[in-house]
């Protein structure tokens, strides 16, 4: 999928509304913020090209620390959903179909580690359904 072109860019700010992080899952806090995050993006909530509020925004809004809200957008930026700009800039970059994605091969990733698969078992696997 190329990821070059940006489609339907809006540059307002956006609200997002998030649910409060659940201390008592598993899921790390980190986790649990990107996953939500991601949420907002499947779901249109937020749009590629809009700006995400700042990390110290967030954590006051999640009452997490900035730190727990800088990895979970490391880890948005890393699958190619936002972009972190010099300075407080984060943007959406990923669209609804591309976070969509991301969270169901993210469930299947969990759901092959817990029958005792490999990375390299799920790469070998993916790469020859694609053929």
């Amino acid at each position: 999928m190329d990821n070059t072109s940006t489609p339907d860019v809006d540059s307002g700010a956006v609200g997002l509304s998030l649910p409060p992080v659940n201390r008592s899952r598993k899921t790390l806090l980190h986790e649990q913020v990107a996953a939500e995050i991601r949420r907002a993006i499947a779901n249109g909530e937020a749009r590629p090209g809009q700006k995400i509020p700042q990390v110290k925004d967030l954590a006051a809004e999640l009452s997490v620390n900035s730190n727990t809200v800088l990895r979970a957008l490391r880890i948005l930026r890393d699958e190619g959903l936002v972009e972190m700009g010099r300075g407080r800039s984060i943007r959406v970059a990923g669209t609804q179909e591309q976070s969509a994605v991301v969270t169901r091969v993210r469930e299947l990733v969990e759901f092959a580690r817990r029958q005792g698969y490999e990375p390299d078992d799920l790469i070998s696997i993916l790469a020859a359904i694609a053929k």
